[in-house]
């Protein structure tokens, strides 16, 4: 198959690309043996598979008795290294080019995914199947535009002179990006590359504002950053209509020469478009807000799978229950799948992983802490409809039987190759946007924060969490039901301290989205009266919960259990300010 296509692909490229999909899953256990044999061969002399006596071989049954099930942890002394300059080939005889940030763990620090230039091509390939799968249920999308929501984070410098950035931010930054097929986009790249997130929303909500009448599919990579873009747009329409209607940029927070510049090369004066924009926007209601701003919208291109499922409802609501199209299975460590009935219903989305991106294992869920759990490894084409299983892939960038922490379900096969539901991150209870909270870090969160009550006498005595999505953004809300001593009265400005020193505690992600990219509101704390707690153990005993086996739960999204809590509260508290994150190379040297 080609690695390079053209932006237009023509109807005999889509043809290839389809019958490309129906070979690797037709033959998904030879086009799996063929990965791994590549893999191994062309890495037998990285010190990590010599040190774990591998010595050259290649096949199958050798590599699984030999080489270990590893989480991020295994991994990174020998990451550590290669940050620090280490240039020698400690995981894969290829040079690494860059490492992608992943999301916090749980010790506050992020994870650091090695990546080559060869694996960065290979990557873009899943995009590459992406458009001619859609283009069978969606017809002639080349005819006009996508408006997609797209924004780059920070960039860091790890001491040895690596970048180290976001999967996403590097791929907008490569020629890969602008290569790919169906980039007509209505915002122009130097709006995605701003790194000022308010500068980059504007000038893309502007951008797609006049070229609306041009759009036929709207999206972003998550569905909450997309509806944070329907909120901004609430808040800033007559600021947009104002240029609109003028035809220049009169938004003074519009600084940027390149954003204006390009924003310029579309902007042109319309009154017709602006009154009709002011006309809908004044509307009480925002319902269907997107059908009637961008009329020829035929679906919303988002990830809407695990936690993003939440924002379901809003999503049909602000589009008047468009199709919602979760396109791609990808991650820092793999591009793994597709979506090839992207006309599903949102919360029935399945994946296929293609055989030819990485080399896939999979752990019953039920072995999770088994001592020598790499002997229930099962192969792609060895998994059982309706199990779920946690996925390992070992990569052609030198990840090695790595646990991914994704708890996928079998949902059924397309020839050979099995199809996934995403049911869940591992130990993941909190998530607004790209940030991931694992119930171990917002235990040792509210203990931290929980600090700020010593000198009264206070202490949590049971706490819970919510990831509260109403507001724009969202932001996180803790329960607390507290112990005082009878005449102790603790003022508002401490829980609000206590809010400030959780959101220190918690993860580099997390913070960022925060301070920079703003996709975070400030953490809430709810005080709730003495004894609601033994009323949520009541309510979940009543309905068949055990009482010998009840724990209370650190996450709650239910509607009933939220109602209970919320009529308990005495009083509610915000962070008083942002928690501390420093961009770039300081927050590397800061966090390792």
């Amino acid at each position: 198959m080609r690695t390079e296509v053209s932006n237009n692909l023509t109807s005999k490229d889509e043809q290839s690309i389809l019958q490309h999909i129906e070979e690797v899953t037709t033959h998904a256990d030879q086009v799996q043996g063929r990965v791994l044999t590549e893999i191994l061969s062309r890495n037998a002399d990285v010190e990590y598979l010599k040190r774990h006596g591998l010595n050259g071989c290649t096949d199958r049954k050798t590599f699984k008795n030999t080489i270990p099930l590893v989480s991020y942890e295994d991994l990174k002394p020998y990451i550590d290294r290669i940050a620090n300059g280490d240039a020698s080939p400690i995981l894969c005889s290829q040079p690494i080019s860059e490492f992608f940030i992943s999301s916090g763990t749980s010790g506050g620090e992020s994870k650091l995914i090695p990546t080559t230039e060869e694996e960065q091509k290979r990557r873009s390939l899943l995009y590459f199947l992406l458009m001619p799968v859609i283009n069978q249920f969606v017809p002639g999308l080349d005819k006009g535009k996508g408006m997609y929501f797209l924004f780059v984070k920070s960039e860091s410098i790890t001491p040895g002179g690596l970048l180290a950035r976001p999967a996403l931010t590097s791929f907008c930054k490569s020629p890969h990006f602008k290569n790919r097929p169906y980039t007509d986009y209505t915002s122009p790249i130097e709006t995605i590359l701003c790194s000022d997130s308010y500068q980059s929303m504007y000038s893309q909500l502007l951008c797609g504002l006049c070229l609306s009448k041009q759009v036929l599919r709207v999206g972003s990579v998550f569905a909450s950053a997309f509806i944070r873009a329907i909120k901004f747009l609430q808040t800033h329409w007559p600021l947009l209509v104002n240029d609109i209607r003028t035809g220049t940029i009169n938004n003074s927070k519009i600084t940027d020469p390149l954003v204006r510049e390009s924003v310029m090369n579309i902007l042109k004066p319309d009154p017709l478009l602006a009154d009709f924009i002011e006309f809908e926007c004044v509307k009480e209601s925002w319902g269907g807000i997107i059908i009637r701003l961008w009329p020829n919208t035929k679906y919303v291109d988002v990830i809407v799978t695990g936690t993003m499922s939440q924002y379901i409802p809003t999503l049909d609501y602000y589009t008047n229950s468009l199709p919602i199209v979760s396109s791609m299975y990808a991650s820092s460590e793999c591009n793994s799948g597709i979506n090839l009935n992207p006309l599903c219903n949102p919360n029935q989305v399945s994946y296929t992983l293609i055989p030819s991106m990485a080399y896939f294992e999979f752990l019953p869920t039920t072995a999770h802490g088994f001592s020598n759990s790499s002997q229930l490894l099962v192969d792609l084409v060895d998994v059982q409809l309706g199990k779920e299983y946690e996925l390992v892939v070992t990569t052609y960038a030198g990840l090695y039987r790595y646990r991914m922490g994704d708890i996928l379900r079998v949902s059924g096969f397309k020839n050979n190759a099995p199809q996934f539901n995403f049911v869940c991150r591992k130990n993941i209870i909190l998530s607004i946007d790209m940030d991931k909270v694992e119930e171990v870090e917002l235990q040792n969160a509210v203990m931290e924060g929980s600090k700020n009550l010593i000198p009264y006498g206070g202490f949590v005595h049971e706490y819970t969490s919510y990831p509260d999505i109403h507001t724009i953004p969202g932001h996180y809300v803790i329960y607390w039901e507290i112990s005082l001593k009878e005449t102790t009265t603790i003022p508002p400005s401490v829980f609000e301290q206590c809010c400030l020193t959780m959101e220190e505690s918690l993860n580099v992600m997390y913070r960022e989205g925060r301070v920079s990219v703003k996709s975070i509101g400030p953490l809430e704390i709810k005080i709730v009266e003495n004894g609601t707690f033994d009323k949520l153990m009541d309510y979940a005993i009543n309905h068949g919960s055990s009482i010998n086996q009840y724990k209370t739960p650190r996450c709650v999204t239910k509607a009933p259990i939220l109602e209970l809590l919320n009529s308990c509260v005495v009083s509610n508290h915000f962070s008083p300010k942002c928690p501390k994150w420093i961009p770039g190379p300081k927050e590397w040297s800061t966090e390792n």
